[in-house]
């Protein structure tokens, strides 16, 4: 398949873009720089410049593209700037899906679990509704974004991730030098939920979705959502090291702000992957001890 992909130099997309590639893919990326080799085309989300060319005759979009939400604290202008990173992104790819005469037969668009919002215990599958908190509507102006290219009969799916266990980068990577010491805890008293999966299943579910027929919602986690106080055991149990002491909200809040910290930290979502896994998905970490103990090599 001739795949383009925005967002290809993040974490997911750089992993995505080797697999694919490997398997024998054409991956066409498409980036905001000059491109320096004929398999990358430049592009400009902000002026809405996109050459048509890029898309015609591809056989499927990935759009990945965004600011990353725990990079920066949430200013004004840096939660404009998360959600326009998003809209202008996604609406150029979808407008431009919508205009060419080769369109491809499957636009698969980034979204986050975060389109739930904060809801304690409740299990959450594709057919909840969404929440209230900045992070809800952010994700549902995302996902209506793709509107032109579904308009046009494109077969199109929303990625609504959750948290993305790897070594290399991300909230693990966070996590991994305070726990090594053992001084890693749980986050106030742990009960929040976190729906989480590894790194290898989130690039394999997207390669599946290239295929499979599936559209709309579609969650990106694994079948084992636990509690903060279940994740930050499991993880002290793999590396052999304590995990006695909790970390109280004000640290976390005078660092990175109550709204962000409570966003990523002391609120989460029980969400499990009903629509991948009938679709015939199979994970190659489905529990959070063997995806880490894969992950980490123990």
């Amino acid at each position: 398949m001739r795949i383009v992909i925005s967002g290809s130099t993040g974490l997911i997309g750089t992993a995505l873009v080797e697999h694919l590639r490997a398997g024998g893919h054409t991956v066409v990326q498409l980036v905001r720089r000059a491109g320096t080799t004929p398999d990358q085309v430049t592009w400009d989300p902000t002026a809405g410049v996109l050459p048509a060319s890029a898309i015609d005759g591809a056989d499927a979009v990935i759009n990945l593209s965004g600011a990353g939400i725990g990079d920066r604290r949430w200013t004004d202008e840096y939660k404009r700037e998360l959600l326009d990173s998003r809209l202008h992104t996604t609406e150029l790819l979808a407008r431009t899906i919508a205009i060419v005469d080769a369109k491809p037969s499957v636009f698969l668009s980034g979204s986050a679990i975060g389109w739930y919002g904060p809801r304690g215990d409740e299990v959450l599958d594709e057919t909840s509704a969404p929440g209230s908190s900045f992070l809800a509507d952010i994700c549902v102006q995302w996902e209506s974004a793709t509107a032109a290219a579904e308009a046009a009969g494109v077969r199109t799916a929303h990625l609504r991730t959750g948290i993305v266990l790897t070594p290399k980068g991300g909230a693990l990577a966070k996590q991994l030098p305070l726990f090594k010491f053992g001084l890693g805890g749980k986050f106030a008293k742990g009960r929040q939920w976190q729906s989480w999966i590894s790194l290898p299943d989130e690039v394999g579910a997207i390669e599946h979705l290239l295929t499979a027929p599936v559209s709309g919602a579609v969650n990106l986690t694994a079948p084992d959502p636990v509690t903060n106080a279940e994740f930050t055991r499991t993880l002290g149990t793999v590396l052999h090291r304590p995990t006695v002491l909790p970390i109280p909200s004000f640290g976390p809040k005078l660092l990175l702000g109550s709204e962000l910290a409570d966003a990523l930290l002391f609120t989460g979502q029980r969400v499990v992957p009903r629509v991948l896994e009938q679709s015939g998905y199979e994970f190659q970490h489905p529990t959070l001890e063997a995806a880490l103990r894969s992950l980490l090599g123990r």
